[in-house]
């Protein structure tokens, strides 16, 4: 039975050295590492105000 030789990682080729790395990153399973927050209700909104005045609802009658 042999026995297999384990070479460090710096002396390895770059290839094996990508594929070594590939394989210990793991899945996020879908979901967006990215943090989000939600909006800030009291924060001004300029969308929000220009489809108010588009409406109509955004002028002194």
């Amino acid at each position: 039975m042999k026995v297999k030789k384990t070479i460090p990682l710096e002396k390895q080729s770059k290839k094996n050295r990508r594929s070594y790395h590939a394989a210990q990153r793991g899945t996020w399973n879908g979901l967006n590492p990215v943090t989000r927050m939600p909006a800030n209700p009291r924060a001004y909104n300029r969308m929000k105000a220009k489809r108010l005045f588009e409406n109509g609802r955004g002028e002194d009658e």
